[in-house]
């Protein structure tokens, strides 16, 4: 019995690495990478440090796959900018990358809700204080190289650029909008409805081989961008990169 109890230990310990190996065939073989892949560096994790956000460590990755295998010399488009983390993080990968496209960020900074609790903040002091926030933290860290920053909701947005109408940027500069996309990283309002309309918006100027990453997307994630994700999959022209835990499609 004490033999047959010495040789259980290791049989077991060689069944919970094929256990293992065959979770992760069937996670890669879902796009699903287990455990997500995390890039940070000494850098980035300083602007985590100094920058209010919540950028997810999985998405990292998929900027870095994005910005490696952009198409062309199309722009790379960011909806929803609040403090400026990923939009300085992105403009750390492109200078890493040596890349040279226009980084076009959108943000409203406009909040539907008064802080919580009794304190007299409003939701437009709020606002200010974030988008003072993003304008600072860009003149900090992306100050070489800033991005061009709308001041708009995303549909107003893409009406823009779908016109190709010049606007005035929240660093005082001129953007004439309007062309394909190579990357878009769709960080704006999580509901349902509106990260539907975001996607439609992109897949009309996304180019052929570009790149969506849809933040807070994963699955269990709670909010109703995650009700989105089957229905991208389902649709015709579109691939599952990976799901780093949030979902990065490419377009055929």
């Amino acid at each position: 019995m004490r033999a047959r109890a010495r040789l259980a230990e290791p049989l077991r310990a060689v069944a919970r690495r094929l256990d293992k190996r065959h979770a992760r065939r069937v996670a890669l073989a879902a796009n699903l990478l287990d455990p997500p892949i995390d890039l940070s560096d000494h850098y980035t994790d300083h602007l985590g440090y100094a920058i209010a956000g919540m950028l997810a460590r999985g998405n990292l990755w998929c900027f870095d796959q994005a910005l490696r295998h952009l198409p062309s010399d199309a722009p790379i488009v960011e909806i929803g900018s609040f403090c400026g983390l990923s939009a300085s993080v992105l403009t750390y990968y492109k200078r890493r990358l040596g890349l040279r496209h226009r980084l076009v960020t959108c943000d409203s900074w406009g909040f539907e809700q008064a802080m919580a609790g009794d304190v007299p903040v409003s939701r437009a002091d709020y606002g200010r204080f974030v988008k003072d926030s993003y304008v600072r933290a860009m003149q900090t860290f992306a100050a070489w190289d800033l991005p061009y920053t709308v001041e708009a909701y995303a549909d107003d947005f893409f009406g823009a650029w779908r016109a190709g109408e010049t606007r005035s940027d929240v660093f005082g500069r001129s953007v004439t909008l309007g062309g394909p996309i190579g990357f878009a990283y769709v960080d704006g309002n999580h509901d349902y409805d509106h990260a539907k309309r975001d996607f439609e918006h992109v897949a009309e100027f996304l180019e052929p081989g570009g790149h969506v990453l849809f933040d807070d997307s994963y699955d269990g994630s709670g909010w109703g961008v995650t009700r989105l994700m089957p229905e991208i999959r389902a649709r015709a022209g579109w691939e599952l990169v990976a799901r780093n835990p949030n979902y990065l499609f490419r377009k055929r």
